[in-house]
């Protein structure tokens, strides 16, 4: 049988990290739109491969930003990463992608920096977009709650599609791009 494929799962593969096709979330079949290598610092420094799922695949940033349909970013860790760097992560990534946001927004930001934890290598972040209700967290393992919003959630996907991400290359890959 195996010969034939039969529940071989194929997917993507980033600085060997590998993500599947598919992703059943919520009860809906999602699909890997891209997968993206978060690096630091003026070295290059690698810190996380993103991984996408949504409903409907697009390229198109403003399109899966609008889209009322559930979707998952999965940041698997290639390196150790404190509590305190993810929050200022946060705090930027928000401060540049939802700036007019930013003041509705204020108290639930300081919701999930309160739940981030020293993240260390091959751990995941993962954040469950559902409509209507906000993002599902989970933090290496252990779900922390949920960040209610629709409007959180944008704006939460917003710090890797909006206009200014990380950097351009995660942004490019997310969206379908070459990762890395």
């Amino acid at each position: 049988m195996a010969v034939l494929g039969v529940g071989v799962a194929h997917g993507k593969e980033c600085k060997g990290i590998n993500f599947p096709e598919q992703a059943l979330v919520e009860g809906s079949n999602l699909t890997l739109n891209g997968l993206g290598l978060r690096q630091a610092t003026m070295f290059k420094v690698n810190v996380y491969v993103a991984a996408l799922y949504v409903a409907k695949p697009s390229s198109d940033p403003t399109a899966i930003l609008g889209s009322d349909a559930p979707s998952e970013l999965i940041l698997h860790f290639v390196r150790n990463v404190g509590a305190d760097d993810l929050r200022k992560a946060w705090d930027e990534g928000f401060a540049k992608n939802a700036k007019e946001q930013l003041p509705a927004l204020r108290e639930r930001i300081t919701t999930l920096n309160g739940w981030m934890a020293d993240v260390k290598a091959g751990q995941r972040l993962t954040f469950i977009h559902k409509p209507g209700a906000g993002i599902q967290v989970d933090v290496a393992g252990t779900a922390k709650g949920m960040i209610r919003g629709d409007d959180f959630a944008k704006a939460f996907l917003s710090i890797w599609l909006g206009g200014d991400p990380p950097n351009p290359e995660m942004k490019r890959g997310l969206l379908g791009g070459a990762c890395g």
